[in-house]
């Protein structure tokens, strides 16, 4: 029997057109209209299907991540569906597929596609991605993975994957632990599982919160200038394995006197933080201060995170624990 599989469509450029007047791509295609260009996906699963929206990437905002999140646990709670397929604009993917991981707990293969290219171009990759994703969820060893994101035949973990180049369709990738499989001309092929799978079950999310990257020569104001704003939280994507300049450590400073939760990851694109050096603005001083430190996660999804933890409390010890230590279950 063929497996029950829900597709979920949120837009992005896998529904996007050339369009004649602008010269630029536009969201065009419904849900529907976009299955109907793909026939072989009903030769490998019963399909369904439910619009979400028709969403560019950058127009997804932590709320509706939330409501999609909602949604979909809420399909997958009704038990008509062995899997379910979210489409997905590029540019936020990583952050919409890592929120649904961390509020979704099921053994059920979730994934999350994309596009790089649109169905107005020659080589459109949205069709080979929804397909690759449809095998992924009639394979038996895709159970208890989390949220998976698949472009370009590479299965990767929500909770690890980030877009790496602008433009390109090998763009996708797990940069410190690398793939977890690959789809292979419908062959699913798994190598490793994630890391580590968490849950963080929370009716809301808050989403004020800053994300500030630091540069040479930074000082104070861009932090004082958010920690007088009414913010609740900063992430800050510091340098090397979690060091700021002097003057952006007086900022940082300035903000924890006000209370705010300040959470540090690196800008490094690979890597963790550690506190290992001492000189002014390095890690001790910032932990000295309160500062809390990541484990492997880049500056976008360590907001994700910090946001959904902050709909559960604000309390430093325990937002320290949620960040600084390896659990399976909040």
């Amino acid at each position: 029997m063929k497996k029950k599989v829900l597709i979920v469509f949120c837009g992005g450029t896998f529904s996007m057109k050339i369009d004649e007047e602008t010269g630029g791509a536009v969201p065009h295609y419904s849900g529907k209209e976009l299955l109907e260009k793909i026939p072989e996906a009903e030769k490998l699963a019963e399909i369904s299907l439910f619009q979400f929206g028709n969403y560019p990437g950058p127009h997804m905002t932590p709320e509706t991540m939330l409501d999609l999140s909602k949604k979909v646990d809420e399909f997958i709670q009704s038990g008509k569906y062995d899997g379910i397929v979210v489409t997905h604009g590029t540019d936020t993917l990583e952050e919409t597929a890592y929120l649904l991981d961390l509020t979704i707990k099921t053994e059920k293969p979730i994934v999350v596609i994309g596009a790089m290219k649109t169905s107005s171009e020659s080589d459109w990759d949205g069709p080979r991605n929804l397909i690759d994703a449809i095998h992924i969820i009639n394979s038996e060893n895709s159970k208890n993975m989390g949220v998976l994101v698949c472009l370009n035949g590479e299965i990767n973990a929500a909770s690890e994957v980030t877009k790496t180049h602008t433009d390109d369709i090998e763009t996708f990738h797990s940069l410190d632990f690398g793939a977890l499989g690959v789809v292979d001309r419908g062959r699913v092929i798994f190598n490793r599982a994630p890391r580590k799978l968490e849950y963080i079950p929370t009716e809301k999310i808050n989403a004020n919160v800053d994300l500030i990257k630091t540069f040479a020569g930074m000082d104070d104001k861009f932090f004082k200038f958010s920690a007088d704003s009414g913010i609740d939280a900063i992430v800050v994507e510091a340098m090397g394995v979690g060091n700021v300049p002097p003057n952006a450590f007086n900022g940082i400073k300035y903000a924890r006197e006000k209370g705010i939760i300040v959470l540090l990851v690196s800008r490094c694109p690979m890597g963790n933080t550690l506190d290992k050096y001492s000189y002014p603005g390095a890690g001790r001083w910032l932990k000295k201060e309160g500062v809390i430190f990541t484990d492997y996660l880049n500056g976008q999804k360590a907001r994700i995170k910090l946001m959904l933890c902050l709909g559960k409390t604000k309390k430093l010890d325990e937002l320290k624990k949620l960040f600084e230590t390896s659990i399976a279950e909040i």
